[in-house]
């Protein structure tokens, strides 16, 4: 009865445990943070949450993901209706953003699967066209599955999913191969967007001042610049080596959100500089052998989704880290692995289980 969920020794081989044992790492680091930052209580819960993670993983690396494209298409729908649900029927409103549904001590973010959604869908179409992106009908229909769910992330609003979503497309795109002349024109699109849409009456005064905060968080530093001064003094009071584990901290207390946006002023505060290193360095290590195994998937389908997980964590990590640094704007994008939140982590670690997966399944094996 149990051999069905027993992973076969020959495909056992294949898994990169360099990877697995990579997130475990990073998740347990900032279990560490999320304890210095708001107690054992919450700390405990992630690391229930990681354990959970960990098991759907393992049942995860039993499918094939070639089964999983022929239910992309409803996976990608199913998400887009959700997040139609989220913002008029479901939703609740955190942080100024329709963009959660509670289920009683749960939140979940929609935008997150429908992250997921998007990735696998422009997999799965960018194989279907052999890669030929430059067809201009083809990257219209690229485009479109893209603007979708990202036009009903846009009207929350939520500004950091939605450039989250944009950062997606373009490591995919540019690692597709699309004109080099089309992506140029796609950014000065965006900038386009984001002036439409800050000019449009969706993004409040008090959210379009959070956002340019980070140009001069000391000119109201008890105000929209609050968070971002603060983080900073955390930062700063780390130094090189940390002020270590048994004592609380200037982050710990003072610090908003520092258990999710801000976790990065806790980890630079008790770990110092080499903390910020020994997890820049497992970032490092997993980014790399994401796009290895994108470079050797035996298919589009399986190249695609790696880059598109690499491009997420590359530009989830770039943003948070300098949101901390004032020198990217508060978008309220967490750290992935290490943020605190139990659903979020779910989905970060088994889509990083895709991309295993399709390392697992690089080469023919012989049963």
């Amino acid at each position: 009865m149990f051999n069905k969920f027993k992973l076969d020794s020959k495909l056992a081989r294949e898994v990169d445990w360099g990877i697995i044992v990579s997130i475990v790492l990073i998740v347990l680091f900032g279990i560490v943070n999320i304890y210095m930052a708001i107690g054992s209580k919450n700390a405990g819960k992630q690391l229930v949450w990681l354990i959970i993670s960990l098991v759907c993983l393992y049942f995860l690396m039993l499918i094939d993901y070639n089964m999983l494209e022929n239910y992309v298409v409803i996976f990608y729908w199913f998400n887009v209706v959700l997040l139609v649900l989220t913002k008029f029927v479901l939703g609740s409103k955190i942080n100024g953003a329709v963009g959660w549904i509670k289920f009683g001590p749960v939140s979940f973010q929609p935008s997150e699967l429908a992250k997921i959604a998007v990735i696998l869908m422009l997999a799965k179409k960018i194989q279907d066209f052999d890669g030929k992106v430059n067809n201009l009908k083809n990257f219209i229909i690229l485009a479109m599955y893209i603007i979708i769910p990202v036009a009903f992330i846009v009207i929350q609003p939520d500004m950091g999913m939605t450039m989250v979503f944009f950062f997606i497309a373009l490591g995919i795109f540019f690692c597709a191969g699309l004109d080099g002349k089309v992506i140029v024109s796609g950014l000065f699109g965006l900038f386009v967007a984001i002036a439409l849409v800050w000019n449009s009456g969706l993004i409040k005064g008090y959210q379009k001042r959070r956002l340019i905060s980070f140009l001069n968080p000391e000119a109201d530093a008890s105000g929209d610049g609050l968070q971002v001064s603060r983080a900073l003094i955390g930062i700063g009071s780390g130094g090189v080596f940390g002020i270590g584990i048994k004592t609380s901290g200037y982050a710990d207390a003072f610090v908003p959100e520092n258990h999710t946006d801000m976790i990065f002023s806790v980890i630079a505060q008790h770990f110092g500089t080499v903390g910020c290193v020994f997890l820049l360095v497992l970032y490092a290590i997993l980014i790399y052998k994401m796009i290895e195994i994108a470079r050797t998937s035996k298919d589009i389908f399986g190249s695609v989704i790696s880059v598109g997980m690499a491009s997420y964590f590359i530009y989830a990590i770039l943003q948070n880290i300098g949101m901390n640094l004032a020198i990217m704007p508060v978008t309220g994008i967490t750290l992935p692995l290490v943020s605190y939140g139990g659903s979020s982590l779910l989905t970060t670690i088994l889509s990083i289980g895709l991309v295993i997966n399709i390392g697992m399944r690089r080469k023919k094996i012989h049963f």
